[in-house]
Formats: structure tokens, sequence, C-alpha cells
């Protein structure tokens, strides 16, 4: 259907502000901004993770423990079906290389899901069945939702769970007290002054703003151009949960720095080698044998502390020039498309 009032200025947003208001327009693409960040994060998280899973070769390891060698089985879920789930679950269906029969939704409101149950994604009201079963979790109910999620969540989640929260005001600290979990990822937005923070105002959709490099290059970790920048130790904290992964998977110290690695070389032919000392410290990298594990690391702890991987993206250019080449290599990858 054609919208007959589509180049009328009249009828338009800011036709009825005044001046004073308008001078806060600019909140307007800051909130797109986030929204598109956001996702596009996310969705670069979760086609790590599946690459990764892809690339784990233990047939011996059971599901539970992450092994799934050839085509993943990785399940995604979303509690909170509102604007942020809503986006997030386009991003998802649009970019992550999941299908969508691997990704469930929890809602109040499961009616508000049909255009998407009608791809393969499965919508019900039922917190604790979704933690169970998820192997990432992404957290997008509203604060004053938060202690009753929580409480529903505690006991239901498995230690290989990662949970990837969207919800505003709460630090990743306090998550982890509500959960009794320290596999949570929470990116920390932070806003600049540039020159080029209109440039969110042209998301008008989510899934042809996936699209467009433009957007994909202001949006890109370590590089950010958009006026909106996320920490390194948000970076840091998601090559840790690729390591923690590989733990779980019970793979050596020397397989799973060789997993990761070829991982990130796939979509960055010349990408820096991590190795043991990049992700702990000299005295514990010195004495792990190849064929023992990583201890399990906390993401709490990686996101609130100075750990040997922040201070190693800190100081390396190439790997920060590696870690941006990938987020682009892989956002720009085409992916089956869902029309919603």
């Amino acid at each position: 259907m054609v919208d007959v009032a589509a180049d009328l200025s009249s009828l338009s947003f800011e036709a009825e502000l005044t001046e004073d208001e308008k001078e806060f327009l600019y909140l307007r693409a800051r909130s797109t901004g986030l929204t598109f960040c956001g996702c596009a994060h996310a969705a670069f998280l979760c086609k790590l993770v599946h690459s990764l899973r892809c690339t784990i070769k233990c047939p011996s390891v059971d599901r539970g423990s992450l092994a799934s060698g050839g085509d993943s089985d990785m399940c995604i879920g979303i509690l909170g079906m509102g604007h942020m789930g809503k986006q997030l679950l386009l991003a998802l269906l649009e970019k992550s290389g999941v299908k969508p029969s691997h990704i469930k939704i929890s809602s109040r409101r499961p009616e508000s899901a049909v255009e998407f149950i009608e791809t393969g994604v499965e919508c019900f009201f039922d917190n604790r069945r979704l933690a169970a079963w998820a192997d990432v979790l992404f957290l997008c109910c509203l604060p004053s939702h938060l202690h009753k999620v929580c409480a529903d969540l505690r006991s239901h989640l498995s230690k290989r769970c990662l949970v990837y929260s969207f919800i505003s005001g709460v630090p990743v600290t306090r998550l982890a007290q509500l959960l009794g979990h320290d596999f949570i990822l929470k990116p920390q937005y932070d806003f600049v002054s540039c020159d080029t923070a209109d440039v969110w105002l042209s998301c008008t959709q989510l899934t042809t703003a996936l699209t467009d490099p433009l957007l994909i290059e202001a949006s890109c970790p370590l590089t950010m151009t958009g006026g909106i920048s996320v920490g390194l130790n948000w970076v840091s904290a998601v090559l840790y949960s690729l390591l923690n992964i590989c733990t779980s998977a019970s793979l050596g110290s020397s397989d799973a720095l060789s997993l990761i690695n070829t991982v990130l070389k796939e979509k960055c032919p010349h990408a820096v080698e991590l190795d043991a000392h990049s992700f702990i410290s000299a005295s514990h990298a010195s004495s792990l044998h190849t064929e023992d594990p990583f201890l399990w690391i906390s993401l709490t702890d990686a996101q609130t502390e100075e750990t040997p991987l922040l201070c190693f993206l800190s100081s390396s250019k190439p790997m920060q020039q590696c870690i941006s080449a990938a987020y682009k290599s892989l956002l720009c990858k085409p992916n089956q498309t869902v029309t919603v």
C-alpha cells in the first residue's frame, strides 16, 4: 500500500516541534543507533559462537557440552518481545546463521509474535523452560520485571548458557548476583560528540540497515564512528566466551586456541595469533599443559577487572584491526533472508 502522506512535510514528526524541541532531535538518532548497535553486536557474537561450534570436532562429547561437529544446533532464546526483543529477533534471523527452528521466545504475549512463528520460531510464556533449553539467552525484558525474571531463571540456567543482557540500568555484577551465574555479557555503550551521529537516522528498517556497509562501519567495535562506542572490555568478554565454550567441550588448551584462531582467520586471513598468554597470566600460562583445558573464566570479572586479554587488546593494534575485520566480514556475509 502506498503512503500518500510520505512526501508531505507538514505531516512529518518534526513539523509540530518548537525550535527548542528540535534541539533534542539528536536523541532520535541516538536511540536508533543504540538499537542498531545492540542488534548488530549480538548478531556478531552469535555468528562467532556458531562458527566455533561448527568447527569443534569432538564426537565423544555430548550436546550439553556444546561439542557439535558439522551443522551446529546452537539454541538461541529471547526473553521478552518488546521493541528490543523484536528488533533483535529480526537481526538474528537475518544475520546469525541460526535456523529459525533453533530460536525460541518467552513472552507474556506470545500472540504478538505470530508473524515470526510462521517462519519457524517458537513462542511461549515459560521463562524456566527457555533457560533450561538455550545455549545463548538474550534478556530483553523491562528493568521493572528483573527480579521476577531472575527468580524464574536462577535455578534453571546451566553453567554453559551464555546470558546476554539488554536490561538498561542494571550492571553485570548485579545480574550475576540475582542469577547466581557468571557467564553473562552486557554491552556498555557510551556517547561521544562527532559529526556523523546523524548516520543512524537512515536506520528506518533494521533488516535493510544491516546490509548497509556505512552503518556496519559506523557500528564496528573498536572503530565506531557514529558517536556511540562500546568498550574494549566487551570485546575481551566476547573472546573469553569463546574460550569458555571450548572449556565446556573439554578441549585442551592447545586445541581451544587453535579453534579460536581458526574461526578468526576465516574472517580475517591476517589475524594475529592468540596464545595462552593472551588470555591468562604469565605464571598460569607457563604451567599449563597443551592437553589441559583452560580454567573457566568469569565474564563478570572479565568485564569489570583488568584482565590479561584486555591488556593485550589495548596494546595490540593488529588484533584490534583483526576484530574489526572479522566483524565486518561476518555481518556483510549474505544470510538466508527471512521476510516478516
